[in-house]
């Protein structure tokens, strides 16, 4: 039950701090690819509900992975497109100004959400007992 709340509290919060980054990404404008946006869509926002669903049901050990991929995925993401890549996306390239800030502090705070969302996953998959093996 606490795997399946603290899963559930750790998804919401990503989806605000996604949410929130992606009206100042429409707001600046930075535009995302085709790709980028796909798997904004599929990996960052829907995956992430999906799991913290299955969480609350008798699937939790696959809502586990789905949250533990989906949190190392965006994390993944944010950190290649924020940190590595130069491209309007990243974090040098976009002012404070306006909804700069918003951009900033959202894509600063992503990645402590999505770090904590890879441990909550990674953890719920830990406690998950295993059946044990019939001789």
């Amino acid at each position: 039950m606490k795997i399946a709340q603290y899963g559930t509290t750790i998804v919401v919060i990503h989806t605000l701090a996604n949410g929130l980054h992606g009206l100042a990404h429409v707001e600046i404008p930075v535009a995302l690819s085709l790709l980028q946006s796909s798997f904004v869509v599929f990996v960052i926002f829907l995956t992430p509900i999906v799991a913290a669903v299955l969480l609350w049901t008798q699937f939790y050990r696959l809502g586990s992975w789905l949250l533990l991929f989906s949190m190392a995925g965006s994390l993944l993401f944010a950190i290649y497109n924020h940190l590595i890549v130069i491209s309007p996306d990243h974090v040098s390239q976009v002012s404070f100004a306006g909804w700069g800030l918003l951009f900033q502090i959202t894509a600063i705070l992503i990645l402590i959400v999505d770090g904590l969302g890879c441990w909550i996953g990674r953890w719920a998959l830990k406690t998950i007992q295993q059946p044990e093996e019939v001789l």
